[in-house]
């Protein structure tokens, strides 16, 4: 058994408890992929990451992504929840950017004030989302296709599809038949209308992931940064937005995206809640 430094922060949040959960892990290039599902089942989080010595020389830093199931090439709010961790121990970046290694290659993150933001990473899978698969979404979101504004696939690594809808009290009031979407990811976001809902974001985004150890994920860096770069194609979102996540939970994500350019960032704040060792 070795000690390893450990931390579990608070991603998307500027308050403790109010966003996403992330356990990392330090030091863990003597773990084995085992070591690692098995620790990452245990803290019944979304998702635990591992932090390596880089394999590539441009990298400041390697991570390994696992959810209770199964390791993820590139996932949102652990690349923030980490790269907080990273620099908090006292992580030193090569150059002005954060650069992080992980499956689907080298993120950029950068600092915004106090918070963090990484570069939206290009879209694996993009398009109209099938009509067998759209049924089955409808079924388990309990909805007609009259509800849904648009659809498609999102996915930066993820597997997300999203769906459009025309207002976010139909967001909020969904109660989703998981077993209809087993093995699918889904998104689900409306705009904000800011006479009735106000000002304090634009968009309310669920993410739902059937079948995984959480099947709701309270904020969600990889959805909404697909979601983003649909958003934008078609015409959808000002340059600068803001989207609420995870309110029916009992969570006040906030995501914060960005488009510099032909960039697209996605931040919000992270807290430390668990600072100390861990022994595997």
């Amino acid at each position: 058994m070795r000690s390893f430094d450990f931390k579990q922060v608070d991603v998307f949040s500027h308050s403790a408890l109010q966003g996403n959960p992330l356990a990392v892990v330090f030091g863990a290039d003597s773990l084995n992929d085992e070591r690692m599902a098995a620790f990452a089942t245990w803290t019944n989080l979304s998702e635990t990451t591992f932090i390596l010595e880089p394999q590539d020389p441009r990298a400041d830093y390697r991570v390994r992504i696992f959810t209770t199931l199964h390791e993820l090439p590139f996932a949102g709010h652990p690349t923030l929840g980490t790269c907080h961790a990273w620099l908090e121990a006292g992580g030193v970046p090569q150059g002005d950017e954060i650069i992080q290694e992980c499956g689907v290659g080298l993120v950029r993150i950068r600092r915004q004030g106090n918070e963090l933001a990484f570069l939206a990473p290009p879209l694996l899978r993009t398009g109209p989302v099938e009509a067998d698969v759209m049924a089955r979404v409808q079924r388990g979101l309990g909805i007609t296709g009259e509800d849904i504004t648009r659809a498609q696939w999102v996915d930066n690594g993820a597997g997300w599809l999203a769906v459009l809808l025309k207002d976010r009290q139909q967001v909020l009031d969904l109660q989703p038949d998981h077993a209809q979407m087993l093995g699918l990811a889904v998104g689900v976001i409306a705009p904000w209308h800011p006479r009735r809902d106000g000002d304090e974001a634009q968009f309310e985004v669920r993410a739902f992931i059937s079948g995984d150890g959480m099947p709701e994920d309270p904020a969600t860096g990889s959805l909404n940064a697909g979601v983003a770069q649909w958003l934008f194609a078609e015409g959808l979102a000002p340059a600068s937005y803001t989207v609420s996540q995870g309110v029916t939970m009992g969570r006040a994500g906030k995501i914060r995206v960005d488009r510099v350019g032909d960039e697209i960032w996605v931040g919000g704040s992270v807290v430390t809640c668990i600072d100390g060792q861990l022994r595997l």
